[in-house]
């Protein structure tokens, strides 16, 4: 049964209450992860390895090259010497430089007889 109103008495207006906002401030956002923002910036680190990793190779392929020219110029310096080595040793087996070079440390010929001049000026 109705409750019981008296004729005079105002009828009651049921009032509804707004509902309530939330606040922004009060609570925190949902923060959703950015797949795109996510995988850009992983193809960036990705990218940046793989820079580094050649940037790496080519400066040993550089190392590597200057090497190789100090290593070609030893080798010509030494060819040179070589052959300056090998053109003495073909004079100092010819029988004349041989000989000349024995007169000069004062040897003579078997059957030579040595003279020996003293006192003669600048000496």
């Amino acid at each position: 049964m109705p409750p019981a109103r008296s004729a005079t008495a105002a009828p009651r207006r049921h009032t509804r209450t707004p509902p309530r906002r939330r606040r922004a401030s009060a609570r925190r956002p949902v923060r959703r992860i950015r797949w795109d923002k996510l995988g850009r910036i992983a193809l960036l680190v990705v990218l940046a390895v793989v820079v580094g990793l050649y940037v790496e190779q080519g400066l040993a392929l550089l190392s590597v090259h200057s090497q190789a020219d100090q290593q070609r110029t030893i080798v010509q310096r030494l060819a040179r010497q070589n052959r300056q080595l090998e053109r003495q040793q073909q004079s100092l087996n010819n029988p004349a430089t041989i000989q000349a070079d024995a007169r000069e440390l004062g040897m003579v010929m078997p059957g030579e007889r040595p003279y020996v001049v003293t006192g003669l000026p600048g000496r």
